[in-house]
């Protein structure tokens, strides 16, 4: 029998990045991204319960604009930094499995959340990621130190799928002994968690300034989802 998993979606940014856009309330696709994101969450078959992470004056809300979802749990305030937020959310988790998304990726896919949920049934944590195309160089001061072999790189995407419960210990180790954290599999990979990749998408993007707005809607529109 499948183990069962609950959503937390990290919605409780400050977007310092979007020029005054409340992102997380911005429309896309003639939604509240919010509300589109939780609903791609909702869709995945493997998803069976949904935690909402939010700033403590959007919790209502996000509240009444998710309150027909069947799925939706609870919504929380977050924290002052986003590893703090995902405690907030875990501590509402249940369930053996938990699914930590980016409430600014409202294009995720089910089978980009069915496939990252199904690995980490099996191997414990597990997050959609594509390869990196583009030649990165690793700088100091402006300077080139080393370029790294192309083929090894690959760029991870959310959700990102954990053992609940060794999540939850990982992130906490990881925020005593104040390690830089800039994803969950941070603290995964921190803890000897062993971290399985499944494919991602190019269009699974994170919203993070204006001119990716624009960027959604064609994809939507690509989709035939407007």
């Amino acid at each position: 029998m499948r183990k069962k998993c609950t959503a937390v979606i990290v919605a409780a940014g400050s977007a310092r990045r979007m020029q005054g856009i409340d992102k997380i309330m911005a429309q896309v696709g003639g939604k509240p991204m919010l509300l589109r994101t939780a609903q791609a969450l909702c869709g995945s078959k493997r998803i069976d319960r949904v935690v909402i992470v939010t700033r403590a004056e959007l919790v209502q809300e996000a509240r009444t604009l998710c309150a027909g979802m069947p799925k939706l749990q609870t919504v929380v305030a977050g924290g002052d930094s986003r590893a703090q937020s995902v405690l907030c959310g875990l501590d509402a988790v249940e369930t053996p499995l938990v699914a930590i998304h980016d409430g600014a990726r409202p294009l995720v896919t089910k089978e980009i959340i069915d496939a990252a949920v199904d690995a980490a049934e099996d191997c414990g944590a597990a997050a959609p990621a594509v390869a990196v195309h583009d030649t990165i160089k690793v700088a100091k001061n402006g300077v080139v130190q080393a370029t790294p072999d192309r083929s090894t790189l690959f760029a991870v995407q959310t959700p990102q799928v954990f053992d609940t419960r060794k999540i939850k210990a990982a992130i906490c180790e990881a925020l005593a002994e104040g390690m830089p954290l800039t994803d969950d599999c941070s603290a995964a990979e921190l803890a000897g968690m062993e971290v399985c990749l499944t494919q991602g998408s190019e269009e699974n993007l994170k919203i993070t300034v204006p001119s990716d707005l624009p960027l959604a809607d064609a994809v939507l529109k690509r989709r035939g989802s407007l």
